[in-house]
């Protein structure tokens, strides 16, 4: 899709996209992320958070008056806008882990979801799920009241999503069409990473376990129908979960992703061996220059290098991808998954092109492959501008896939 803002800055333009996209379940409108844009200057991180954050903060107080008055449909509204702009308010801020301002606009984005949450009916429900010794944080939605087992979606993001934003991700598109719905962040997600200070672990299966543990205790959950989907780096970290936690019904990886190393390796001269051994060594000083160049002329580089150093919990360029490396499904991974498996595939993924179709050609179970194009207005990462297409395709292949595995 052509960059219609941002002509020269490719991430600015994704992330700018990715807000549109939330239009089309109340996440935003068109206006006020355009206009926000317009006050932005391309490439300035500060000038990105201070434009969204008044954005925010405008139409926040907006749907608190409209509370105060007894408007509740518009005070849902506008809190569901205002917890989306916060989120993008503080995306690009943790390259400074100890910078207050991304905790600011990140607590807010919850507690204005948390404002519209109580407001739908039946209400979106805050959760906490046990795990380990803390708990992890997300929100239970119900079709309705009656109490009845329904068809179970569990739902988290990736990288650098929230489990508030998967409301706009396809939560809301579930209860639309009678599924309960349970949204959580784990570790090194927002909630866990900015609250307990809990970072991304591979092996997402002693997540996930506990979350489907926590889901048999709910009346409105069909435990013979439970599925799991995972959004972006989820597309590697719920295919994983699915290899050893054999419970599930169905898998989507929205878009699939195979081995989070082939990301690291693939600008380091030889061989993939060679290039982990450089990763992991106590001292690599011309590779680590290397990566400083990088971060200094490819902006998309030195977002996702500082904000990953953030949430894998390290401190250095080249601990980070080093860290990506054992997030794979290689070495007969993805060959133990069972249940039924949906993987999308972006046709013009500018992250993971290429690795949907390596986890697909490696599942042993019922599979599907289901690409969306840039002719459809979905052919980037996670088909942003695409909500209601890619939506109803996903849900369409679930209901027919759990209404099998109920016959």
């Amino acid at each position: 899709m052509k960059q219609l803002l941002f002509p020269n800055n490719t991430q600015f333009w994704y992330e700018t996209l990715r807000s549109m996209s939330h239009i089309a379940y109340g996440g935003a409108d068109f206006g006020e992320v355009v206009s926000t844009s317009e006050r932005i200057v391309e490439g300035d991180y500060d000038s990105w958070h201070k434009e969204w954050l008044a954005t925010a903060d405008r139409v926040s107080a907006e749907a608190q008056k409209a509370l105060d008055a007894g408007h509740t449909v518009s005070a849902r509204d506008g809190f569901l806008r205002a917890s989306n702009y916060y989120r993008s308010a503080e995306f690009f801020l943790h390259g400074n882990p100890c910078d207050p301002r991304h905790d600011h606009a990140y607590d807010r984005s919850v507690a204005c979801f948390r404002s519209a949450a109580a407001l739908y009916t039946p209400a979106i429900e805050p959760v906490e799920i046990p795990y380990e010794d803390t708990t992890l944080p997300g929100y239970l939605y119900r079709a309705d009241t009656s109490g009845e087992p329904r068809p179970t979606l569990i739902m988290h993001n990736g990288f650098d999503g929230t489990a508030e934003e998967m409301h706009f991700f396809g939560a809301l598109a579930g209860v639309e069409r009678g599924y309960t719905v349970l949204v959580f962040d784990g570790p090194g997600q927002p909630g866990p990473r900015h609250h307990q200070g809990l970072v991304f672990r591979p092996d997402w299966e002693n997540v996930i376990t506990p979350v489907i543990d926590f889901a048999e205790t709910l009346p409105e959950v069909d435990d013979s129908r439970i599925a799991l989907l995972g959004s972006s780096m989820g597309g590697v970290l719920a295919p994983r979960a699915a290899a050893f936690e054999h419970r599930l019904a169905a898998l989507i990886a929205v878009d699939g992703v195979y081995d989070l190393g082939q990301v690291s390796v693939r600008n380091i001269p030889g061989d993939r061996e060679a290039a982990e051994r450089l990763l992991r060594a106590d001292s690599a000083p011309e590779l680590d220059a290397a990566m400083e160049r990088i971060m200094a002329t490819d902006a998309t580089a030195r977002w996702a290098i500082n904000h990953g150093m953030y949430v894998m919990g390290v401190d250095t360029p080249r601990a980070f991808n080093a860290s990506y490396l054992d997030y794979t499904l290689a070495d007969g991974i993805a060959e133990k998954i069972q249940c039924p498996t949906l993987v999308c595939d972006a046709a013009e993924d500018e992250f993971f092109k290429g690795q949907p179709e390596q986890l697909f050609d490696h599942l042993t179970c019922p599979k599907t492959l289901m690409v969306f194009t840039a002719e459809e207005g979905a052919g980037a990462h996670c088909h942003p501008g695409a909500m209601r297409l890619s939506q109803a395709r996903i849900y369409d292949w679930l209901d027919d896939t759990l209404a099998d595995a109920g016959a």
